[in-house]
Order: structure tokens, then sequence, then C-alpha cells
């Protein structure tokens, strides 16, 4: 994947002001990494959360298009912004990205942006994703992400994208055992879902949740949904 310094483009401020900023001696594109935020026993989660919902909400499209565009770390960033701000319009900049990495650790933040928009364009990237990903019981890069995130939005949209991938002997059950061979960790759809639902939750506690969609159910219901609007945390 080529990438561009953001300098090349007007726009070299980008990298120290939302990639490289500290916090208890660690940049933010590792704390996203290592989702070190969620840890009760990290001191700077108050800060670190209120100034990246800050970022995400005050910076531009022609900056994240900066950032995309460059390398991996920037990219992660980029992805944590767009999906804590719901940025939907950048939804076919993030499937690109996600269907074009290979090894790429950039891969798990534009999976969170596609959980956090929570549609069934959404689905449809994620599922394309585990379609390419999943025979590849070589390679262990986006796969537990995008499965997870998947998982969510079957749970929000009333779908089951997820069941051809998950049921007993079937894709996801062939790829964990390939690359648990090469010394990776092997994890349960179940544990996958609630890490992403960990995630999209702690990002709806800063944020304005998303309203949630009907589900086929409600829909065959005449789109009435029992128990009225969730409210905002």
């Amino acid at each position: 994947m080529q990438s561009r310094h953001p300098e090349e483009i007007g726009y070299g401020h980008v990298v120290e002001s939302y990639v490289t900023r500290m916090y208890g001696g660690l940049p933010r594109y590792l704390v996203l990494g290592g989702q070190r935020f969620l840890s009760p026993r990290w001191w700077h989660t108050t800060r670190f959360t209120r100034q990246l919902v800050d970022d995400a909400t005050a910076i531009t499209d022609e900056e994240l298009e900066a950032l995309l565009g460059y390398e991996w770390r920037s990219r992660l960033t980029a992805g944590w912004l767009i999906g804590v701000d719901r940025r939907e319009r950048f939804r076919t900049r993030v499937g690109d990205l996600l269907l074009a990495a290979e090894a790429d650790y950039s891969a798990s933040a534009y999976c969170f942006a596609l959980a956090r928009f929570g549609t069934p364009a959404d689905a449809e990237i994620l599922t394309s994703c585990l379609d390419r990903r999943l025979p590849r019981t070589d390679l262990y890069a986006d796969q537990p992400a995008a499965l997870g995130s998947l998982l969510r939005l079957d749970a929000r949209l009333g779908t089951r994208h997820a069941d051809r991938f998950t049921e007993p002997g079937g894709p996801w059950d062939a790829w964990a055992e390939g690359v648990e061979r090469l010394g990776h960790p092997r994890h349960t759809p179940a544990e996958l879902l609630r890490r992403t639902d960990l995630l999209c939750d702690f990002a709806d506690g800063w944020t304005r949740p998303a309203p949630k969609p009907f589900s086929r159910r409600a829909r065959a219901r005449g789109g009435v949904v029992r128990g009225g609007p969730r409210r905002p945390a």
C-alpha cells in the first residue's frame, strides 16, 4: 500500500496533533492499538478519552484523508477518530482500506468504525472481509476484529450474516485452528462480540449513541420497536 507523508500535501501538523500526542509516556496510537484506556488501573483514561472525543469532532475531513494516506499508525488513529465521530461519509474509504489490507495493524480500527456506523452496508463490508481473510490460515490480521464487529451488527440489525462463518467446523473454526498452530491466540465468537461491545459501549459513554436500527422483527410489526428510544449516555 502506497503512502504519502502529510507534509507533502500541506498537512504536516496532523501526525503530532493527532497520532503521537503522549499519555503516561505512551503515544496515542499505542494506547488505541493496545486499548489501554479500558483498564481501570490506567490513570490517564479521562484525559485521554476527552481529548480523543474533542479531536474526533474537530479534525477536518482533509486532515483525516492526510492520515489515511500515510502509514499504519496514522491510519489506525484516523480509523478511531472516524469511528468515534461516526463520519459515515468515510464508509467507502474505510471499507476499501480494510479489504486492501493484509498484515496491517490499522485494520482493527476500520472494523471499529464500521461497527460504530451500524448499518447493513457496514455488515456487507465486514462479510466481504471475512470471505477474503478466513481462507488465509497463514495470516493473523483483521479476522477477529471483523468477526466481532459483524456479530455486533447482526445483533443490532436482526441479521445473521455471521452464522455461516461461526457454525461448528465452519470457516472460523478452520481459521482459528490454523493460526493457533502458528502460536496465535484462539478466541471464541462470544469473546470477540463481548470485546467489540465493550469498545463501542465505551465510546457511547462519551458520545451520543447512534439510534438503534429496526430489526427485521420490528419491521414485521410495522416498524414499532418496544421499549421506546434509547437515551444518550
